[in-house]
């Protein structure tokens, strides 16, 4: 399959990715991640590793794209904690004072 990542063309195939990261230890994923055989890749791993390119030289999302297309499972980022509730400014300032208050 044909695709561009940095502006550059590549004629990649799944069998050529699995070849390319054969043997390649996973760095800890901290953000959008490929699962490749049984591992699970930084996509900006797997970029670098496929094109020969600076990590700095390509955007997450175009090796995202391209992995999809090859059939590989893509996941995003990790989920964000859920916001703390706001607290009301009478809450606050007992919260401060170490007094629980009931309203």
């Amino acid at each position: 399959m044909r695709c561009v990542i940095a502006r550059f063309p590549f004629d990649l195939t799944k069998s050529g990715v699995l070849e390319s990261m054969k043997g390649v230890k996973p760095e800890p994923v901290t953000g959008e991640s490929v699962i490749i055989g049984r591992r699970t890749y930084p996509v900006k791993q797997v970029g670098q590793v496929i094109t020969r390119q600076d990590r700095r030289d390509f955007s997450a999302g175009e090796v995202v794209r391209a992995m999809t297309q090859l059939g590989f499972t893509c996941r995003g980022l990790p989920m964000a904690a859920a916001p703390a509730a706001a607290l009301s400014p009478l809450q606050r300032a007992s919260a401060m004072l170490g007094t629980p208050v009931t309203v």
